[in-house]
């Protein structure tokens, strides 16, 4: 009997998302036709991942956190657009970055912009310290939706 409920509960473990499977894109056309298709949000985290504090206490109190993993596989299209100063970008990424921030009129990092699948606006955020206080704002954008 207990081999049974040590193997169901390794399967549960397994099964369960963790946060360093997530798959971060860059791509936000790609990111709104995956979200249309999966009847998804479209979280764009502005981010200067190499620099900024906030930024780096964001991903380690929030994205980093498997109860945000679980949440982002089920409801999330995740896009990083990223202004570092020292990790390489391509001409085009930095361009399409450039592109989005004055798009969305970003005025500092972390900002979090969250899309319908339509690519439609439904919220916007910053840094959150509680990962279920960050799951709470997005599960009310969600609804807004």
């Amino acid at each position: 009997m207990k081999k049974i409920a040590i193997g169901l509960l390794a399967c549960v473990a397994l099964m369960q998302a963790r946060a360093e499977d997530l798959n971060w894109q860059t791509d936000l056309p790609k990111a709104q036709a995956q979200a249309k298709k999966e009847d998804k949000l479209v979280l764009l985290d502005f981010t200067g991942s190499d620099w900024c504090i906030w930024c780096k206490r964001l991903t380690r109190d929030v994205f980093a956190k498997d109860e945000f993993a679980e949440y982002a596989k089920k409801n999330l299209v995740l896009v990083e657009v990223d202004f570092p100063r020292a990790k390489e970008q391509s001409a085009d990424q930095k361009k399409a970055n450039q592109a989005l921030q004055e798009k969305y009129k970003i005025q500092g990092y972390p900002t979090i912009i969250v899309l319908d699948k339509e690519g439609k606006k439904v919220g916007q955020l910053g840094y959150k310290d509680n990962v279920k206080e960050f799951i709470g704002e997005l599960d009310k954008m969600k609804k807004q939706a």
